[in-house]
């Protein structure tokens, strides 16, 4: 018997696997997860099953990407 994922806990960084992109969770609707891109920005909604919990290598990966654009203006 397959038991779904746990989803991952509020606050903590997960992956949308669906789309790649890295967010911090802010809640969960049944059995969808609310991410928001690290430093800030629009919140979106992961489909059941498609949130993971991030790596740490994910993380980092997402904050210098972050950093990066910051640094060039693009997000402010």
């Amino acid at each position: 018997m397959n038991r779904p994922a746990p989803l991952p806990p509020v606050g903590s960084y997960a992956v949308d696997t669906g789309t790649g992109k890295v967010g911090m969770v802010t809640g969960h609707e049944g059995s969808y997860v609310r991410l928001r891109p690290l430093g800030g920005g629009r919140e979106w909604q992961c489909p059941p099953g498609a949130a993971r919990r991030a790596t740490a290598a994910e993380r980092l990966s997402a904050a210098t990407a972050y950093a990066n654009a910051r640094s060039r203006g693009e997000v402010p």
